[in-house]
């Protein structure tokens, strides 16, 4: 089937139309039994006017009304405060709970716009506490939970809902659990008093990458290993952070980091962390992150098949990914979760020049990629394997939020295929819009296309973003009826709104 867009209008004297992608482009690999299904039609509302605020909550204390959950109107997005919310962020490091300076941190993050951080509840670095009690002669006791642990989180969560930061937990960092953090972990049975390795069924040493898989902490669930002793204080520590997480209305919850272990790991702990949500009369949102850097593969359908369990994906393992390759992928996901329309966070976007996973500008790419592409959240990862919240990270954010001021990327939908793009070539401008009534393009490095306006009349403005000196220029009108030629001021990563 060939591919081929449509334009559906949904009434009102201002109306919002969406494009309906039926079928993805073979030159793109996309998945063949998915290029045969319908979409369905994304009914959008007048300026996606989610039902208003009702106020900040008290510290403390959850009011699910005013709580992080998919907005009603457009659930690809989220809301907060009953409106709904972007989450642009970036930090220093994965697990800002143990850091001492974190006041000052979310201060400079929130400076700059930026309301969205990743929370592991690690314990690896230096200087770093472990959620048990750690005795005088050094040894853990795991029927005892450790304070300090729990104060610094209670700390995090108490700073960050002040601040209307949203933070995405995760439960389990498997980096914590084999090679060197492993020896200083608490669960390790020559780390506490509790059990040995023949009763636990855990060995004192895994030196090999996590990604082996060889730690059996992560099977111990009952539909996968069903170790009852290991299991009785995985709880306990859950049991604990929930009582204090389910009191703060900004929080989401990632079972894993980059897991490639099983299903039933990650499940379990979805469906106990929601059981415990509903009898306490709060609503989560919980999703699990898979090691696979291909959206299509077995293990991301683990999460995408199943919106029942995981209410949202994290899609950050496509931010190893670059260009074209990198926006398709994202496109491809979109698709497969049109008949069930949920958030896509990237909670780790990667690129920077110190680190292994490309460059500085593949880390802003994929950053703005990911905000034109349709994503729900963007933040960039830690260095050394991200810009963290480093000088080109605060502009990019300051620049995403002085665009999202100017365009409303909730009613807009990501021209998937380019289709209104004429002249383009692969990875030179990537376009989300309202056709007839706005557009927004991002161009990677500069360039020159041409947008089809052929079905909008009038004059349009044009307002170029430079993106790295978060500055604006205004552009002559151009004229609706025809093809509009669309020329970067420059080099490098601009932003252009035309409306």
């Amino acid at each position: 089937m060939a591919p081929h867009r449509s334009f559906f209008p949904v009434g009102g004297k201002r109306q919002e139309w969406c494009f309906a992608v039926e079928a993805m482009d073979n030159r793109r690999g996309k998945d063949r039994a998915m290029r045969r299904c319908p979409m369905l039609l994304l009914f959008l509302l007048l300026g996606w006017a989610c039902a208003s605020g009702t106020g900040t909550p008290s510290p403390g204390k959850n009011d699910s009304a005013v709580g992080i959950r998919p907005c009603p109107q457009n659930p690809r997005y989220w809301q907060y405060k009953g409106k709904p919310v972007m989450l642009i962020g970036g930090s220093r490091e994965d697990n800002l709970f143990q850091i001492p300076d974190l006041e000052e941190h979310l201060d400079s993050l929130a400076g700059v716009g930026g309301n969205y951080i990743r929370n592991t509840m690690s314990s690896r670095d230096s200087a770093n506490v472990w959620p048990f009690h750690r005795r005088a002669d050094g040894k853990y006791d795991l029927d005892r939970l450790s304070d300090e642990y729990f104060r610094r989180f209670e700390n995090l969560l108490r700073l960050t809902s002040s601040r209307d930061i949203i933070v995405q937990l995760e439960l389990w960092d498997r980096f914590d659990f084999a090679r060197e953090p492993w020896l200083e972990n608490s669960y390790r049975p020559a780390n506490n008093v509790n059990y040995t390795s023949e009763k636990s069924g855990l060995a004192n040493e895994y030196p090999r990458h996590p990604g082996q898989n060889d730690n059996p902490f992560f099977r111990s669930v009952p539909e996968n290993g069903n170790n009852e002793l290991l299991l009785k204080y995985q709880r306990a520590q859950v049991d604990r952070m929930l009582e204090i997480s389910l009191r703060y209305p900004n929080v989401l919850y990632t079972m894993d980091n980059e897991t490639n272990g099983t299903p039933e790991w990650g499940a379990y702990w979805s469906d106990y962390i929601r059981r415990k949500a509903a009898e306490a009369g709060v609503d989560i949102f919980t999703t699990e992150m898979w090691d696979a850097w291909d959206l299509t593969s077995e293990e991301h359908r683990r999460t995408l098949d199943h919106p029942e369990r995981y209410a949202f994906a994290d899609i950050s393992q496509n931010n190893h990914n670059t260009g074209q390759k990198h926006w398709d992928n994202l496109q491809w996901v979109r698709m497969y979760t049109a008949e069930k329309l949920r958030p896509l966070n990237q909670v780790k976007i990667y690129g920077a020049d110190t680190g292994r996973y490309g460059t500085d500008r593949d880390g802003i790419e994929r950053f703005w990629r990911g905000i034109i592409g349709g994503g729900a959240s963007v933040r960039f990862h830690r260095p050394t394997s991200g810009l963290g919240l480093g000088e080109s990270a605060r502009a990019c954010i300051r620049s995403a939020r002085m665009f999202l001021a100017e365009f409303d990327i909730f009613s807009a939908v990501p021209d998937a295929e380019s289709r209104l793009l004429s002249g383009r070539s692969d990875d030179e401008a990537y376009l989300t819009a309202v056709p007839g009534e706005r557009y927004a393009l991002y161009f990677p490095e500069g360039g020159s296309v041409r947008l089809d306006l052929r079905d909008a009349g009038g004059d349009f403005s044009v307002k170029w973003l430079d993106i790295r000196s978060s500055r604006w220029h205004d552009a002559p009108k151009v004229r609706g009826g025809g093809f509009a030629a669309l020329d970067a001021p420059g080099n490098g990563h601009w932003a252009v709104v035309i409306r």
